[in-house]
């Protein structure tokens, strides 16, 4: 279930009704009664919630799973276990999307105050002009938030945290001493979307931002919400200005990244790894602890632990610095033979 911090959960709708919103064929008519109360993921769907498969690959997932009901193709219908009602769509995550919609709206900051009276505010917050504070966010003692910051509904900042000018942070809990600079985004959704029957839909994003104590992330920043899971940055780690990390990353304790880099969605960053400029990690990537990737590069799969990987598509520095040397004798050879 969504933290109902951050997300209002809508009333039961029945798998009838499901079915019809979604434009999905219940592959038993018998259960249209049967009320969902939630959306889930695979990995995390109990009784009560409806999933989705779009990927054969967790078709083991889909027959293990204790979801009442799960969207999926007809060729998958009969995977669902006994227990879980298949309702059979040709395009089983927009179809999800739309449940998630109707189920779990993310809380917004309505109202004229600028400072909601449901806000917790521990004494010696300091607060500039322009501050704007939701309900039920709470703020920590000596944490400064300076002109134009945003804070949303149920956010939790620590004790002794600086927030720079127009920051945004939504849908996040954040630890003490985090210094977040001016621009900043936190917590807006990650990029998620998916082929409906009239065009790309928007997948709706349901998880949280975890900033542990000492984080440092830099301006102009985005860190994304995760779509279900949580996107979690490590205690001390220390991001530069204008880097993107996208929805479900988990980054270890001690790493820095320096500006413009971009990490794809679900990857997981070992303790202590380091990031040149302008470097880009794919999604579903893992990166070992220790390990540095040098600026510009593209990493595209795993890296070991402890080792330094360079070039695009990125491979151990060494053999990176081998062929580049490679290609540049083979180069001015090929020169040398076209002026003879």
């Amino acid at each position: 279930m969504p933290d109902p911090r951050f997300f209002e959960t809508g009333p039961p709708i029945s798998l009838g009704e499901l079915a019809e919103l979604t434009g999905a064929e219940l592959s038993r008519p018998e259960a249209a009664s049967l009320a969902i109360t939630a959306v889930a993921v695979l990995g995390r769907a109990g009784p009560g919630s409806v999933t989705f498969l779009s990927d054969r690959r967790y078709v083991a997932q889909l027959a293990a799973t204790e979801a009442s009901a799960a969207f999926v193709t007809a060729r998958e219908a009969g995977s669902a276990p006994a227990g879980c009602v298949a309702l059979v769509t040709p395009h089983p995550q927009a179809a999800y999307a739309a449940a998630a919609e109707r189920l779990h709206r993310p809380r917004r900051i309505e109202g004229g105050e600028a400072i909601s009276p449901s806000a917790r505010l521990e004494e010696g917050v300091r607060l500039a002009p322009g501050v704007v504070i939701g309900p039920g966010a709470e703020i920590g003692r000596g944490t400064v938030l300076g002109p134009g910051v945003v804070v949303g509904p149920g956010v939790a900042i620590g004790r002794d945290c600086q927030v720079g000018a127009n920051a945004v942070i939504g849908f996040a809990l954040v630890g003490d001493r985090v210094r977040i600079l001016a621009g900043a985004v936190i917590g807006e959704p990650g990029f998620g979307a998916a082929p409906g029957p009239k065009g790309v839909v928007d997948i709706p994003q349901l998880g949280r931002v975890i900033l542990q104590d000492g984080v440092t992330v830099g301006a102009n920043t985005c860190i994304d919400r995760g779509a279900f899971d949580d996107t979690v940055i490590g205690e001390n780690t220390k991001i530069d200005n204008q880097v993107q990390i996208a929805h479900n990353v988990r980054v270890g304790r001690n790493c820095a990244m320096a500006a413009h880099t971009g990490i794809s969605g679900s990857v997981v960053i070992g303790d202590g790894a380091q990031f040149g400029g302008r470097a880009g990690v794919a999604d579903h990537v893992s990166i070992g602890p220790g390990a540095r990737i040098a600026a510009a590069s593209g990493v595209m799969k795993d890296v070991p632990a402890g080792e330094t990987w360079g070039g695009s598509p990125a491979r151990p520095l060494k053999r990176w610095m081998r062929e580049t040397a490679w290609i540049a004798k083979s180069a001015a050879r090929r020169r040398e033979g076209a002026e003879e």
